[in-house]
């Protein structure tokens, strides 16, 4: 096991599952102690908790919906309690939109997505903040999507949730950086997880597609990215060798479609 991040606790939102999980292991597998928070699927988050255990790193469960303002703040001081502080956050809870035009969608949909994609990292961060200002370093990665690059139809809720989450990011890096906090930006394109699953059945109009290998053959590099792919960028954002870097934003997409 390396240790580059030896010393460090990280609070991972969404951790239990797709890209979230692979965070968190990666992390883990790096020295970093690491806080995997969930809204629901608790078996997921254990599970994953119970892998870093059993390959010798240190990790917790915590439930909490990220758009919850009480639930986030009391989630942060029990992390805080168990670790001592939080010096690594990385916002990675999301939803997907339903696919629909803006005339045809529900307000409710729309209100869902912007709260957990970029009311939830401004909870999140600002519970975080006193804790991280005290560290020699600290690092807030939020988890984008390619889809704010193209702002393409019938995903207004989903864009707009991520544009606003990278305007907070952005604005961190100016406020926190006087404090030695990086903020920065990974926007993966297409990921197989079981929402990338879900966005593919939409994009195909295939209803059937149980996994995206189909879409290898006219994927980058001849697969389609996995969440290990994210997971390494967020590394690197985290550690010594980005020291120089924050305010940036790093699509995570084999250079877009082929």
């Amino acid at each position: 096991m390396e240790h580059q991040l030896k010393g460090r606790v990280a609070l991972v939102s969404g951790g239990g599952r797709g890209i979230g999980r692979s965070i968190c292991e990666l992390l883990a597998s790096h020295g970093a102690s690491v806080a995997v928070n969930y809204r629901k699927d608790e078996q997921a988050a254990q599970d994953t908790v119970a892998t870093i255990v059993a390959a010798g790193g240190t990790a917790r469960a915590y439930a909490a919906s990220v758009d919850d303002a009480d639930a986030v703040a009391l989630m942060v001081d029990q992390v805080i309690a168990d670790f001592g502080y939080i010096d690594l956050l990385v916002c990675n809870a999301g939803i997907a939109s339903r696919g629909q035009a803006v005339a045809d969608t529900d307000p409710g949909e729309v209100m869902r997505l912007i709260n957990t994609h970029a009311i939830g990292p401004h909870h999140l961060a600002r519970c975080v903040l006193p804790s991280m200002r005290e560290r020699d370093r600290g690092d807030i990665v939020m988890i984008s999507s390619v889809a704010t690059s193209h702002m393409g139809p019938n995903g207004a809720p989903y864009s707009m949730g991520k544009a606003a989450m990278e305007a907070l990011a952005l604005t961190l890096a100016k406020e926190e950086r006087k404090y030695g906090i990086h903020a920065n930006i990974v926007a993966p394109g297409l990921v197989e997880t079981d929402m990338g699953v879900r966005l593919a059945r939409a994009m195909t109009g295939k209803s059937e597609m149980g996994d995206l290998r189909s879409l290898d053959a006219t994927s980058p590099f001849g697969r389609v990215c996995q969440p290990l792919d994210v997971a390494n960028v967020v590394l690197w954002l985290c550690s010594d060798g980005s020291g120089y870097v924050t305010g940036q934003r790093i699509e995570c997409d084999g250079g877009g479609p082929r």
